[in-house]
């Protein structure tokens, strides 16, 4: 790591939670979210940031039917879509770069941000160095929400191929929230609503297992369409470590788990499903 890097990130942390991390032995998640930007140059790793590819490997482990399919991907839209809308056309190789074309003005709309997408590879000003890996390219690809409503998001914690949390987004095209939530849907949030679990939730974790095997810690995204979970993406980087937990015991018991996956501290088998954590951690 250079130095430059490690005060750009450590300064960032600063502001964001208004304490230094803990670079060198980190112990919470978000700390452990900094050192990885900063120590783990995996190749295999890095190459999860790429969206097209990592949904071949996401149909490779699980089978087709877990896959939203790919439409179109190239450097330039064509004048004229020819495929069916609604659809999505989004960035292969960042965040939050996407349209969702509904009619003409929503494809113009489209072809007129995608080329900015493509200008420069995503993540290097918070020195998310794995994004290098990823294709500058765009998708297309069927829209699979209702209406004007964009799908439920989980996005599952896995740590060494155990899923830990999940945390359920919502409202994300308006009113953007978010809550966790245990194996047994449980509310570790400390205002976390009364959201009903994904009917899918057994076969959504057991996917998001397999996904994650092999990894210290990764996080694996899924949607549900009609009663069962279909892959989005993987993230090495939630919040890029620098978005608070509510409450904050949540960040001190998923960087637990991360530390144990990286042998610096023992493992502890009740430290998956410690009987009252929700409680616990809401009280926080």
């Amino acid at each position: 790591m250079s130095a430059l890097a490690t005060a750009r990130v450590a300064l960032a942390y600063l502001w964001r939670h208004r304490r230094w991390p803990a670079l060198s032995s980190p112990q919470r998640f978000t700390e452990w979210v900094q050192w990885r930007k900063l120590n783990d140059r995996d190749r295999d790793r890095a190459r999860l940031t790429d969206k097209a590819l990592s949904k071949q490997l996401a149909a490779q482990a699980l089978g087709d039917e877990f896959i939203i399919p790919t439409l179109w991907e190239g450097q330039v839209l064509p004048a004229d879509p020819p495929w069916p809308m609604p659809f999505m056309v989004k960035a292969n190789h960042g965040c939050g770069h996407y349209v969702v074309v509904r009619d003409a003005a929503d494809y113009a709309r489209a072809r007129r941000d995608a080329p900015a997408w493509l200008e420069r590879a995503y993540g290097g000003w918070l020195d998310e160095w794995h994004y290098r890996a990823a294709r500058r390219s765009i998708l297309v690809e069927p829209y699979i929400g209702a209406g004007d409503v964009l799908p439920l998001d989980y996005k599952i914690y896995v740590f060494g191929g155990r899923a830990a949390m999940v945390q359920l987004h919502e409202g994300r095209a308006a009113a953007h929230r978010w809550h966790q939530y245990d194996r047994q849907w449980q509310p570790l949030s400390r205002h976390a609503g009364a959201a009903p679990p994904p009917v899918s939730l057994e076969a959504m974790l057991a996917a998001a297992e397999t996904l994650g095997a092999g990894h210290d810690f990764v996080r694996v995204d899924f949607y549900e369409l009609g009663g069962r979970p279909v892959f989005s993406e993987f993230c090495l980087f939630p919040g890029s470590g620098l978005d608070p937990f509510d409450p904050v015991g949540l960040d001190q018991w998923l960087g637990t788990l991360w530390t144990a996956q990286r042998g610096t501290r023992p493992a502890q088998a009740d430290q998956w499903n410690v009987p009252g954590v929700a409680e616990t951690l809401r009280t926080c």
